[in-house]
């Protein structure tokens, strides 16, 4: 099982961004499918954006032509960068790994995740 740590959170006004980094480490590479979650308060947890181990990507409509996910597999990382961001985004960040096929939306297809981190977006 992997261990992951996101960082990179923080508060913004509407229209700003931010770069989110998910670090991973233990025995297992990362040489796999990852993920972006967020929850909202009072909400369920949602994907936000994917990437296999191929590169590709897939990203919620919430989020299409505002973030963008990507992965650097030599420093066993995986990144949101996150532009033009809305009130709305405002949540608590996840990232997943570990994952087992299926919906990419379906949290319990991975089974590592960090511990979050907090993004305020204020209007």
């Amino acid at each position: 099982q992997l261990q992951l740590v996101e960082t990179g959170g923080g508060s913004v006004q509407t229209g700003g961004s931010l770069r989110l980094s998910c670090t991973a480490s233990g025995d297992t590479p990362i040489y796999n499918s990852m993920a972006w979650f967020r929850r909202a308060p009072g909400q369920e947890r949602e994907g936000v954006a994917y990437v296999d181990s191929a590169g590709n990507v897939i990203y919620a409509d919430s989020v299409k032509g505002r973030f963008a996910i990507s992965r650097e597999d030599a420093k066993s990382t995986v990144y949101l960068q996150m532009n033009n961001l809305k009130p709305e985004d405002t949540a608590m960040y996840y990232c997943a790994a570990d994952f087992k096929g299926g919906r990419w939306t379906d949290e319990m297809r991975y089974t590592s995740w960090g511990q979050g981190t907090q993004v305020t977006v204020s209007s």
